[in-house]
């Protein structure tokens, strides 16, 4: 039928020729045409699938319909395969080309065979017939092939690479597949994105010793419609990584490279980025492959650019392209951390002040009942007496323990100040005279004050302590000499100020700022330097607890402090203390009482004191001065003794801390019954805790453990003196 057609003669229209002659030349000229497009597509369909020879699975190239268009050797070899033959039945090719229409791979197994469909450029499918436990293909790539082809090896360096391939790469010939691939390494019948853009499938077409062949199979966007490329990540706001079943990084979306840094290349191992903090991050991606943990965040740490930073990872497993996979969602965790960290501070620092507090106690006791049974020795020798010398002995060191006492309760915040309203320019012309026979000759003081600087309400001595501590301080950080200069300023807080565990509140503030020339303090040991008990020093040369009485000072006046280093450069110590309004009145300072020259007197004091030491004591002492004691061992006790009607008691002396009712709560039931007796309480604590105000006892008085006894009489007798 063809042959007649040829031999028409080729002559163009004319009058001679009838019209529908020339349309019937025209039809066949279309016809041979198409027939010479259709003849030149399956000679390169069959090109094509001659380019898969070399492998001994049969593989077969067809339409999106499943007709063939061409085959490799060893499906030609198939005997008695006729030219439309794929092997599958009927209802298997309509699921495996609609699965691979719609997802770009598709594949099932029967009769220990495997048929693996792949979507291959706009409009062909390619199916790879192989055997489940097939034999390793040869390594040779026989023919070439306008498509991309790569050779890599096991870590992805590229062996070979046609020019198609060298192409997609970023400039040159590829040292590493992820120069072509975005989310390298490939996967077989896997898609993947391409550095130049768009998509590709990763057919393997032949591996050996030591490397793996793939052709890059273009996809279109109706082929990689159905997929969740990893294009699609790359602009998600949150951090997203996939792994490899080996735990290779395969894919990491921007900010995950932000996160992870530019050590976050394709192929490079999750645990050499991060580091678990409990368990590895290996046996956390095999236990996500598992099907153990799935999605459960944890805590990782890393290094970035030499800066320490934590993430939270969630693992979760995922089969994408057919593969098993690793799904790594990352977030910054450093401030979460940072925040824990200082939580975790600041619940140490109070449990220090706790156990301050507590020994303190204890030791407060035990100095009680040996200074005063020390000076009840001393009131039977005299200065002649051989005894006196080790009496003072005794006296002067259990003074020195009362003051590593006190200086634990400035740390814990329990200790007795008494503010008053002063002006540092006066009190610090004073202090520098002090300060500088402190210093050596190689050290020199500076001191600098703002104009107009407010008053501030504080213990004047204390603070005094606070700034010796620093300038003591910044003395010993300079051993070959320099310059300490303290200087102040008023300043004026627009807004709160969040620094280090504290905020500012804003208002006015005099600043107080102490200054070293010194080799400053490192930066692991800055958020330290404020613990008790702990000291850079050399081992005699300090107790650790003259920067923690300082921050317990100026807490505990309602100020702040914070330290400020760089090495090499000296360190800075600033406190701020609120301005004192000089509009406020300022409070009358307690008239000072007349010391009474004799401390005898007369009167029934009842002395509530849960220690015996310190019980047996004062009783001893007040007795000797003339008053008449009645002892009670806690404050139930003392109770019972006033529900006695003919006990008049001029006097109540009481501990503040004991077993069951302590000092206050005894106290107040009492004054029911005896509304005019005097009352002391006894304490190695802040008196503002119990003594008048909110719950507190009015007009009581206080006395401060460890006590003398002509501290003990003195404060009785001013008492009973009104």
């Amino acid at each position: 039928m063809l042959a007649p057609l040829a031999l028409l003669p080729a002559v163009g229209p004319g009058p001679a020729v009838p019209a529908a002659l020339a349309a019937a030349g025209l039809v066949v000229g279309g016809f041979l045409l198409l027939l010479r497009v259709s003849n030149a597509g399956a000679r390169a369909d069959a090109a094509e699938a001659a380019l898969f020879d070399g492998q001994e699975a049969a593989v077969f190239l067809t339409d999106l319909r499943g007709r063939v268009r061409g085959r490799n050797a060893a499906a030609l070899a198939r005997a008695g395969a006729p030219g439309d033959w794929l092997p599958a039945a009927e209802a298997a090719r309509y699921r495996l080309i609609r699965a691979a229409r719609a997802r770009g791979v598709a594949a099932e197994e029967a009769e220990g065979r495997r048929l693996v469909v792949t979507r291959h450029g706009r409009d062909r499918l390619l199916w790879r017939e192989e055997a489940v436990q097939a034999p390793e293909a040869g390594a040779g790539f026989p023919a070439p092939t306008a498509l991309p082809w790569i050779r890599i090896d096991a870590r992805g360096g590229v062996l070979a690479a046609n020019s198609a391939a060298t192409a997609l790469g970023q400039g040159g010939a590829p040292a590493h597949v992820g120069e072509i691939l975005r989310d390298a390494p490939p996967r077989p019948d896997a898609a993947h994105a391409l550095r130049s853009g768009g998509a590709a499938r990763a057919v393997l077409v032949g591996e050996g010793e030591g490397h793996r062949d793939f052709l890059l199979s273009p996809l279109d966007p109706e082929a990689i419609a159905g997929l969740m490329p990893d294009d699609f990540l790359e602009d998600l706001p949150v951090a997203v990584a996939r792994l490899g079943t080996t735990g290779a990084l395969g894919f990491a979306n921007k900010a995950a490279r932000t996160l992870l840094g530019a050590r976050a290349a394709p192929g490079v191992a999750i645990d050499a980025l991060i580091e678990g903090l409990g368990r590895s991050i290996g046996e956390r991606v095999l236990d996500t492959l598992r099907g153990r943990a799935l999605g459960k965040p944890e805590v990782a740490r890393a290094v970035i650019e030499g800066q320490e930073i934590f993430l939270q990872v969630a693992f979760t497993r995922a089969m994408l392209d057919g593969q098993p996979s690793v799904l790594a969602i990352l977030s910054d965790a450093t401030e979460l951390k940072s925040l824990e960290a200082q939580f975790v501070q600041s619940q140490k620092m109070q449990a220090v002040g706790q156990l301050a507090g507590g020994v303190a106690h204890d030791f407060n006791n035990l100095l009680t009942a040996i200074n005063g049974h020390c000076d009840l020795l001393l009131m039977r020798h005299d200065v002649a007496d051989v005894e006196h010398g080790d009496l003072m002995q005794i006296r002067q060191n259990a003074n020195r323990a009362a003051s590593l006492v006190r200086q634990l309760l400035a740390f814990s915040r329990k200790q007795t100040l008494r503010p008053t309203v002063i002006h540092l320019r006066d009190t610090l012309s004073e202090l520098s005279h002090l300060l500088n026979r402190l210093l050596t000759d190689k050290v020199t003081l500076r001191i600098e004050h703002g104009p107009d600087l407010a008053p501030v309400r504080v213990d004047e001595r204390q603070l005094e302590q606070v700034i010796m501590n620093l300038v003591v301080n910044a003395r010993d950080a300079m051993p070959g000499g320099g310059e300490i200069r303290v200087i102040t300023r008023n300043e004026h807080l627009e807004q709160d100020v969040n620094r280090d565990r504290a905020a500012i509140l804003k208002g006015d503030y005099v600043v107080i700022e102490v200054a070293d020339s010194g080799a400053g303090i490192p930066k692991d040991k800055l958020n330290k330097i404020f613990e008790p008990f702990y000291t850079t020093k050399q081992v005699g040369e300090g107790t650790g607890l003259g920067l923690s009485t300082a921050y317990g000072i100026i807490k505990q006046t309602g100020g702040f402090i914070f330290a400020d280093s760089q090495p090499g450069q000296g360190a800075i110590f600033t406190i701020y203390l609120p301005a004192h309004d000089s509009r406020e009145p300022a409070p009358a300072p307690e008239p000072e009482s007349p010391r009474p020259r004799d401390l005898t007197g007369r009167g029934l004091v009842l002395l509530a004191e849960d220690e015996d030491p310190v019980r047996s004591f004062a009783a001893r002492a007040l007795r000797l001065r003339g008053y008449t004691v009645v002892e009670a061992s806690s404050g139930e006790e003392a109770l019972d003794i006033l529900r006695e009607a003919d006990v008049h008691v001029d006097i109540m002396l009481s501990d503040v801390i004991m077993p069951g009712l302590d000092g206050p709560a005894w106290v107040r039931e009492a004054l029911r019954t005896r509304p005019g007796a005097k009352v002391i309480f006894m304490s190695g604590y802040a008196e503002d805790a119990f003594v008048g105000g909110d719950g507190g006892i009015p007009e009581a008085a206080f006395l401060a453990k460890p006590f003398t006894l002509q501290e003990l009489t003195q404060r009785v007798k001013e008492a009973l003196d009104g």
